[in-house]
């Protein structure tokens, strides 16, 4: 069995935030990229380092680090 990765990026919600999680902890609402890594340097992660398209690290639900807005009306 592969390991889960440690970072939960949840779907955005009305106003564009997305839930993060890291090792089970809720770390906060990401408004973007520069917010999640923010969270995640707080996390004892070195954002220089990390790749938001590492799947091992990072799980991505409701789309990819590309997707910061909810997906309304099905577009």
């Amino acid at each position: 069995m592969s390991p889960r990765p440690r970072v939960v990026v949840y779907p955005p919600n009305a106003q564009g935030g997305r839930r993060v999680r890291c090792d089970g902890e809720m770390l906060g609402r990401a408004l973007g990229p520069a917010d999640l890594l923010e969270f995640l340097r707080r996390a004892g992660l070195d954002p220089d380092v990390v790749r938001l398209d590492d799947p091992l690290l990072i799980e991505w639900r409701g789309g990819g680090p590309a997707v910061w807005t909810p997906d309304i009306g099905g577009t």
